[in-house]
């Protein structure tokens, strides 16, 4: 495993817990997850087995969420999703609206409170039930000024 690592803790199907370390960018690997236990031990689970991975800003706080859903539409750019999970719990988060950061594994999702010791959930697809777009949140489109057509623009379909 790298030499970098991100503090996690993985909630089962089971409701157990596991807390650890992963590699940033490659933690799963042909269907399993790679975690370095707290006490120092290489360990793989089957994503099968796994309800989620939060990555935590400290062990000792714990991974679950004050709030689930968000209380009015979100400012951030992205996806705004609800997941279902098989469990029937509901989460609602953020996710990146670039296809290039979603993997056939399952999804990154951005909590609804950034200030909690949650930072990040890696929801595996076999975890859920649905998931449901609410909406788009883009950057928003500034008017141009004077809102005329450029005269230097050549009319290509007029009548």
């Amino acid at each position: 495993m790298p030499s970098t690592h991100k503090k996690v803790i993985v909630r089962k199907m089971d409701r157990d817990s596991v807390s650890g370390y992963v590699s940033p960018t490659q933690f799963v690997h042909e269907g399993k997850l790679e975690l370095l236990n707290t006490s120092g031990t290489v360990i793989t689970m089957d994503l099968r087995e796994i309800k989620g991975v939060y990555f935590v800003r400290e062990f000792g706080d714990s991974e679950s969420l004050t709030r689930k859903t968000f209380t009015s539409r979100p400012r951030s750019e992205g996806l705004w999703v609800r997941l279902r999970f098989k469990d029937s719990e509901i989460l609602e988060g953020l996710m990146a609206a670039d296809l290039t950061q979603t993997t056939p594994e399952g999804f990154l999702v951005n909590p609804p409170d950034q200030r909690s010791n949650t930072q990040r959930i890696f929801v595996p697809r076999t975890a859920l039930e649905s998931l449901t777009v609410l909406a788009v949140i883009g950057a928003t489109r500034r008017q141009r000024r004077g809102g005329t057509q450029d005269q230097r623009q050549v009319p290509m379909f007029e009548e």
